[in-house]
């Protein structure tokens, strides 16, 4: 049995602790990938990111990538994905992925693929908000209904 974890949280995202967690005696490689919010975008000043989530269907998606991940790389010993919502400042984390294995090649392959199906897949929205205006990327907006945003709780 594995013991992967797949969370979304609104507190900072604790890089060190969840590879502290995951790693084991059979990891010979840890590849951690931490997505930060950056200060720029098609050259307009970040200001701070917005991210809603749908958490019980992202948590569930994020759990299906993890199954896709082991189809893949049966050798993954074990897999961490970590997203934040919730207002963000430059420089903060807003996902974090973590894979071990006993090798690199295949820590780096599963990381690189666990990224880009959970930008894909999973019901996270994000808006930027820029120093003259904000949007949602992609144009994207979250269904008030089903979103978890930063005023809730």
């Amino acid at each position: 049995m594995n013991e992967d974890i797949f969370e979304i949280t609104r507190e900072p995202i604790d890089k060190p602790g969840l590879e502290r967690r995951l790693l084991t005696g059979a990891a010979g490689a840890v590849v951690t990938f931490d997505g930060v919010v950056r200060e720029q975008t098609k050259g307009r000043r970040v200001v701070r990111l917005q991210y809603e989530a749908y958490a019980p269907m992202a948590v569930r998606e994020m759990r299906r990538i993890g199954e896709e991940v082991r189809e893949r790389w049966p050798e993954v010993e074990r897999l961490g994905m970590i997203h934040r919502f919730g207002d963000l400042a430059v420089s903060e984390s807003s996902v974090v992925i973590v894979v071990t294995s006993p090798h690199r090649r295949v820590a780096f392959e599963a990381c690189h693929f666990a990224i880009d199906r959970l930008k894909q897949t999973v019901p996270i929205w994000k808006k930027e908000i820029f120093e003259d205006g904000e949007e949602w990327v992609e144009g994207q907006r979250p269904a008030e209904s089903a979103a978890v945003s930063a005023e809730e709780k």
